[in-house]
């Protein structure tokens, strides 16, 4: 279509709470000197203020998918602005469609609720566009760290251990490709240049 340009390159950072994402995120833009319409913020905590959710409501469906939802939207429209060359061809999002699907599973009862949780959330229609997006995006899983696990009052804490293990399996099951940044680098100019290191690699290709 005249005056729009190529698909941009999308970088998604994803894992469990407290693990630093926001804080790499915020660092990247920064470094980047990225326009806050290409940088997507954390969108859990603004459909929770929004809509009136809680904490407790954390195992409800009808939140996650109010979470996907939103983030679901956000991504559209940047993707739309980057292809109205209103921006450099990338996009930053802090977390991914992938999370509400992990949380979904994490707070089921038993394996067939986390399975048609799963189902719930994944078919949906607009999840089903975004993941030919993410099967050629940059998906970054940050793993915990120890002593950076505060209380978010967003998420609980307990089981960093599994929640890192349900990111990997879901991101398998999809067939996206995903990089681990370990808990043994925690420098955050480090992961910075492994973020910008992904990113000058997937231009290359481009």
């Amino acid at each position: 279509m005249l005056g729009m340009h190529p698909s941009p390159i999308q970088v998604y950072v994803i894992g469990p709470s407290s693990t630093g994402k926001t804080t790499l995120c915020n660092a990247v833009a920064k470094s980047l000197k990225l326009p806050s319409r290409c940088f997507i913020t954390e969108v859990a905590r603004q459909v929770m203020r929004t809509q009136g959710f809680t904490r407790t409501d954390v195992d409800k469906i009808e939140m996650q998918r109010a979470i996907m939802q939103a983030q679901m939207e956000k991504e559209v429209k940047a993707c739309e602005r980057v292809r109205r060359g209103n921006s450099d061809g990338l996009i930053l999002s802090d977390r991914s469609g992938i999370d509400p699907v992990v949380y979904a599973i994490l707070t089921a009862k038993d394996e067939d609720e986390a399975r048609q949780k799963e189902d719930t959330l994944v078919n949906l229609p607009a999840f089903r566009m975004a993941l030919h997006r993410y099967k050629d995006a940059i998906f970054l899983l940050l793993n915990p760290i120890e002593e950076w696990l505060v209380d978010d009052g967003v998420r609980n804490l307990d089981n960093h251990e599994r929640c890192i293990n349900v990111f990997r399996q879901v991101l398998d099951e999809l067939g996206i490709k995903y990089q681990e940044i370990g808990a043994e680098m925690k420098g955050l100019e480090d992961r910075v240049k492994v973020v910008k290191d992904c990113i000058a690699a997937k231009r290359s290709r481009v």
